[in-house]
């Protein structure tokens, strides 16, 4: 199906929200939209459908409001149906979700950001999340834990991919791993 999106401006006070919109934001969040919005501009447009009910970009709204903006870029999603709007609202939030990070290329990343003195609370981690990049668990040179003893962990996994999945990134650092049904 091809659809010819295009990108208006349309005023933050005619959007109106989807009353059961299941994604939540708080208030910390919105404080990072905001935030976001003000470094990179408003680079991601609310997806409204044709009575400016507001399908994705709730939280993108909220920022706006924050920021005191008037108007924001919009982009109206006619083509569909009432099930597919409930379907897409959805299927928005939750698929992104769905994704993983590739913690060693996230590392080179937060490393280059700290280098060019870049503020990193903009990215929305925290710092506990990026301090955790920089620990490897498997190589920690604490006092506190010996890890010089044979330990066993089992990890329990939902679906054979993911314990495939495990068991190859287990091994790629040199751990030996040994897979059981249980």
């Amino acid at each position: 199906m091809k659809v010819d999106l295009k990108i208006e401006m349309r005023k933050v006070a005619d959007l109106l929200p989807y009353a059961r919109n299941a994604r939540t934001h708080s208030e910390e969040q919105i404080k990072q939209i905001a935030s976001s919005i003000k470094e990179f501009g408003f680079n991601n447009p609310v997806a409204i459908d044709k009575d400016n009910m507001i399908l994705c970009g709730h939280g993108r709204v909220l920022g706006a409001q924050k920021l005191g903006l008037e108007e924001v870029p919009c982009v109206c999603l006619s083509h569909l149906s009432e099930t597919q709007k409930k379907a897409y609202i959805l299927a928005d939030n939750k698929i992104a979700l769905n994704s993983d990070w590739d913690n060693d290329l996230l590392k080179l990343e937060f490393e280059d950001l700290k280098l060019d003195d870049f503020d990193l609370s903009l990215t929305g981690f925290d710092d506990k999340e990026i301090d955790k990049l920089s620990v490897d668990p498997f190589n920690d040179d604490s006092d506190e834990i010996d890890y010089s003893e044979k330990v066993n962990i089992v990890i329990e996994c939902s679906n054979e991919e993911e314990q495939e999945k495990l068991y190859n990134e287990f091994t790629e650092r040199g751990l030996k791993c040994h897979l059981q049904n249980l």
